[in-house]
């Protein structure tokens, strides 16, 4: 006996619709997540602009300055990456 074509296109529409509140479930990070993101970003950019200037001053040989340079530049770096990533999160 054949399938009915209703029945076989509300299968089609629920699987459809299961598929896609799995989708919307992982497209909504927890609040401890989306903390986590954004202190890393900004963790990084200053430890990274401190490495920068710690190579610089050495290769250099002008030891305090490209440290304090680059360190407030990772900071910059930093908090314009936290305020891009909030920016992202409300759309």
């Amino acid at each position: 006996m054949p399938k009915d074509p209703l029945k076989t296109r509300l299968e089609i529409a629920k699987t459809k619709v299961s598929k896609k509140n799995l989708f919307d479930k992982k497209s909504n990070p927890s609040p401890i997540g989306t903390a986590f993101k954004l202190s890393t970003e900004l963790v990084a950019a200053v430890a990274v602009g401190t490495i920068i200037g710690f190579i610089f001053d050495k290769t250099f040989g002008t030891k305090p300055w490209f440290i304090l340079i680059f360190f407030f530049v990772g900071v910059v770096a930093g908090i314009t990456n936290v305020i891009r990533s909030a920016k992202n999160m409300q759309k």
